[in-house]
């Protein structure tokens, strides 16, 4: 529960909320926002109040998909040295997973930061591959290296995606009706306010971007009530500190330069358009779908889901993750279906850490 020395300041807020008297249902697309509001016990405070919120598809570990993680299971099983994020090791997938193909031999390696993959190509004679996951928030920090000069022998499989296009699909999907947006920090402080707003005129939709903090969140629910109770629709930045107008343009323009969007399919929903980052031309010495093309030909195909995993249903918002018949039985953390369980931004296993299981 909800127990810091601003405790006051969150009754206020929680106050201020009750009086609007909005009952809403809000959606936001972070696994940072997603631990904050189940480790305080925000949900539980908000929904005394009137205010429910579900989280979207905002963990990049868990929308890449099955497809893609056997891309890198079978680069590595070519024998290429594949380095990944942590999270990445346990994703499942009908082939297994990264860490399944380590401990079979292959050479595939966690590392911190692009750099650490970029150093290992540099003094390895071997191919090393770099499996690039996230958002717009770590997309140019893989982009930084590219531009600076790699060696020869290193190569980026981008699986990075840009969270308006899937906004867009939700909205057109109309599979869950939400009222209100929580926009994610991170994101916005490399993109600005603008990429939200076509949102707010097409759909009519409340926005506001938000920090990290419990009073971030519980402030950012209560912009959107207050704009829901007065017929508003505009996009308002709570995380003010850090996220301006423009977001970082020295960052938009590097990511400009070295990637350009293309259609690709997120797990849990179909192909989306103009939704991942894939390299430019200029870059396709570096770029492994070009470079290890002739590997890449026999990924084998792969089912998305185990069967009665509900992990996508969870980041289209439409069920908890306890509400999966799997959740805390057959899939847990030691022993995941699905991405979900296994990211520490996943719905899932953040659901899991935090729940009151005896």
């Amino acid at each position: 529960m909800f127990k810091l020395r601003d405790g006051d300041v969150a009754e206020r807020i929680l106050k201020d909320i009750r009086a609007l008297n909005v009952n809403c249902k809000l959606m936001h697309v972070c696994g940072t926002h997603q631990d904050t509001m189940v480790r305080f016990g925000l949900e539980e405070l908000l929904s005394d109040v009137g205010v429910e919120i579900r989280q979207g598809p905002g963990c990049p570990v868990c929308v890449t998909t099955s497809t893609e993680v056997a891309a890198g299971i079978t680069l590595a099983k070519a024998g290429k040295t594949v380095c990944v994020f942590g999270d990445m090791m346990k994703v499942p997938t009908t082939i297994g997973s990264l860490n399944d193909a380590k401990a079979d031999g292959a050479d595939v390696r966690i590392v911190y930061s692009i750099e650490d993959a970029v150093r290992m190509a540099s003094s390895s004679g071997n191919d090393v591959i770099f499996m690039a996951v996230g958002f717009e928030t770590t997309s140019p920090t893989t982009a930084v290296p590219l531009n600076k000069g790699v060696p020869e022998n290193f190569s980026v499989y981008s699986c990075h995606r840009i969270v308006p296009p899937a906004l867009e699909l939700i909205f057109e999907m109309g599979e869950i009706k939400v009222d209100g947006f929580i926009q994610p920090g991170h994101v916005s402080v490399i993109t600005g306010l603008g990429i939200y707003e076509p949102f707010s005129k097409k759909y009519k939709m409340p926005q506001v971007v938000a920090g990290f903090e419990p009073l971030d969140l519980l402030m950012a629910s209560y912009m959107l009530a207050k704009q829901i109770r007065e017929g508003r629709a505009e996009v308002e930045n709570e995380y003010s500190r850090l996220v301006r107008r423009d977001g970082n343009p020295k960052a938009r323009e590097l990511l400009a330069k070295t990637f350009r969007p293309v259609d690709r399919a997120w797990r849990g929903f179909p192909v989306i358009p103009l939704s991942a980052l894939a390299l430019r031309d200029e870059f396709s010495a570096h770029d492994a779908t070009k470079v290890h093309e002739d590997i890449l030909r026999n990924v084998p195909e792969v089912e998305e889901e185990a069967k009665g995993c509900r992990c996508g249903e969870v980041l289209r918002g439409l069920i908890r993750s306890e509400e999966c018949p799997m959740f805390g039985k057959a899939c847990s953390p030691n022993r995941p279906m699905g991405p979900c369980m296994v990211s520490h931004e996943g719905s899932c296993s953040i659901a899991f850490r935090f729940s009151k299981r005896k």
